[in-house]
């Protein structure tokens, strides 16, 4: 299901708050779906503010937001988005678990936002589907529900239990759900409107703290990779990274294929690769001035490099950003 097909009837979201809810995320999907209207000049979308009880739901910002419904009064809905920006059980879980899986459930589709598919998990629903939280929360969810295919992408949009990791990929989300109803010049007007240059796609991985990935037990490798991020365009070398660090070369190699599973030379190659893809896909930059900016003495040499890690040629990826769903007009 996932995407109802735009009929001429306005579609009706429901903003779940539960609470310590994002503002930011709240504001962000809220102020997509009414740009939507604004730009359409027509009532493309409804929308109705919810808590579980109909309560007035207190935010991460401390804001109190009053609703329009508990939950189980709304009416019919096309989609119901769950918004928490943290896992906490002050509120009566059955409820949610009742409202989520019975009535109108098995028309509208459900998307959790931040740590809104924790819930979704909590209530049953994402039993062998894809699906991301914050990246906070990705070892929990893995932890708790081994049934859940877990990833760490910036949102999961297809099917019917959606989800996003919140926060600037709000954005992203939405404007991909909204695309989806609306067709590419639609989106990329709306998409100018926040000014944006290109939605980024779901399978874009969150950026993930490395001190959380590893644990805060190793500062020296942190420090390392610290400082590779800080050297892009004219990278150091080993001996260097670990003259600044302080440890020995061999103690630096033995840090990295110990928590990061390969060398360090090799991973700051993929920093610098990363980072040149990024510029591709968001920057009209040359690709020799890409090249250059990311630590490659030479158009050939990134080009060569580029396409051994990517198997596609950095001409060919930007290729792709100007194909119909690709918002960048770099050329």
């Amino acid at each position: 299901m996932g995407h109802p097909p735009q009929t001429g009837k306005a579609l009706r979201f429901g903003f779940l708050l539960l609470p310590h809810a994002s503002m930011a995320d709240f504001a962000s999907a809220s102020e997509v779906l009414t740009h939507a209207n604004l730009l359409a000049e027509k009532r493309l979308y409804e929308t109705l503010l919810l808590s579980l009880d109909g309560a007035p739901v207190q935010l991460s910002n401390d804001i109190k937001l009053a609703v329009d419904l508990p939950l189980s009064y709304a009416p019919k809905l096309d989609y119901l988005l769950i918004l928490a920006d943290e896992i906490v059980s002050d509120f009566a879980l059955e409820d949610l678990s009742k409202a989520l899986g019975g009535g109108n459930a098995d028309k509208m589709t459900l998307a959790g936002l931040g740590c809104g598919s924790y819930w979704l998990a909590r209530a049953g629903l994402l039993a062998g589907q894809r699906a991301t939280i914050h990246w906070r929360e990705i070892a929990r969810l893995t932890e708790e529900f081994p049934d859940v295919i877990v990833t760490s992408n910036l949102y999961e949009s297809e099917g019917r239990c959606l989800s996003c990791a919140g926060g600037a990929a709000t954005f992203d989300f939405m404007l991909d759900l909204v695309g989806k109803q609306q067709g590419h010049e639609f989106i990329a007007q709306l998409s100018e409107l926040f000014s944006m240059e290109r939605i980024r796609p779901g399978n874009e991985r969150q950026r993930i703290p490395l001190a959380t990935r590893i644990g805060g037990s190793q500062p020296k490798l942190t420090e390392a990779v610290s400082l590779m991020e800080a050297n892009i365009e004219e990278p150091l070398s080993t001996d260097d990274i670990a003259y600044y660090v302080g440890v020995s070369r061999r103690q630096l190699e033995r840090l990295f294929k110990q928590y990061l599973g390969t060398v360090p030379s090799k991973y700051y190659l993929e920093l610098r690769l990363s980072r040149a893809r990024q510029l591709l896909q968001q920057t009209s930059k040359s690709i020799v001035q890409i090249g250059l900016a990311c630590g490659f003495s030479s158009g050939p040499h990134f080009s060569s490099t580029y396409r051994n890690h990517f198997n596609i040629t950095p001409r060919e990826e930007r290729a792709q950003r100007a194909l119909p769903g690709a918002l960048t007009r770099a050329s």
